[in-house]
């Protein structure tokens, strides 16, 4: 039941998640690949905030600059950020979640691997899963899987962390792309974005990194 119903829910965000990347030229224009990523937060010199306003969607989603909030939707919830002159890209999607049960660590010992690399091929063909544990978010324990594919829709090899948990009825997927060759310096902001996550929408900032005061950004609507 489990694994059938986070199936579901994860092939809809999928869907949703590549629907998005085809629409969205600031995901598809890729002139700016010759450009690098800052390989430290401190880089950055200040982080923005992005809550929810409703109640029950509550999220806190902290990233730093030069990333921006570039798109999003409402069903489900999602909130797409990126880094505006480099391949970076991530989105964090809420949906209802029946099964109050799950646990990171449970669902780390359910992953088929074969599975997740097949669900992943259709819009990054072969995918193959390199990694897979769990991760902290400021409020939750996630299980957290990655890999990468030599070819994709952005028509480079990408890398994907995906990290999920399921909090208080509701289901919380992060998901963030990157060219595979900038993992040494888009890694650490993933990083930071993912351990600042919060499935609640009151979180402070920051862990990881000493930055400015965090500038709230808009909230999802």
């Amino acid at each position: 039941m489990i694994a059938v119903l986070w199936a579901a829910v994860l092939l809809e965000e999928r869907r949703f998640h590549e629907e998005q990347k085809m629409k969205q030229t600031l995901v598809a224009a890729l002139a700016s690949l010759s450009l690098v990523i800052s390989p430290t937060i401190a880089a950055a010199q200040s982080v923005s905030v992005n809550r929810s306003i409703l109640p029950d969607t509550p999220y806190t989603l902290i990233f730093p600059e030069p990333m921006i909030v570039a798109g999003g939707g409402v069903e489900p919830l999602s909130v797409t950020i990126n880094h505006p002159q480099a391949p970076l890209q991530c989105t964090m999607t809420v949906v209802a979640a029946e099964d109050t049960g799950w646990t990171a660590e449970a669902a780390l010992g359910a992953v088929d691997d074969a599975e997740v690399a097949a669900s992943w091929a259709e819009i990054m063909p072969g995918f193959a899963l390199s990694t897979k544990g769990t991760a902290a978010y400021q409020d939750a324990t996630a299980l957290l899987y990655e890999g990468s594919s030599p070819e994709s829709s952005m028509g480079v090899p990408l890398t994907l962390v995906h990290t999920e948990t399921v909090a208080n009825g509701r289901g919380y997927t992060l998901d963030c792309y990157y060219a595979t060759d900038q993992s040494a310096n888009a890694r650490p902001l993933v990083d930071f974005i993912i351990a600042n996550f919060a499935t609640r929408s009151d979180a402070d900032c920051c862990i990881g990194a000493e930055v400015a005061l965090p500038e709230e950004a808009t909230p999802a609507q």
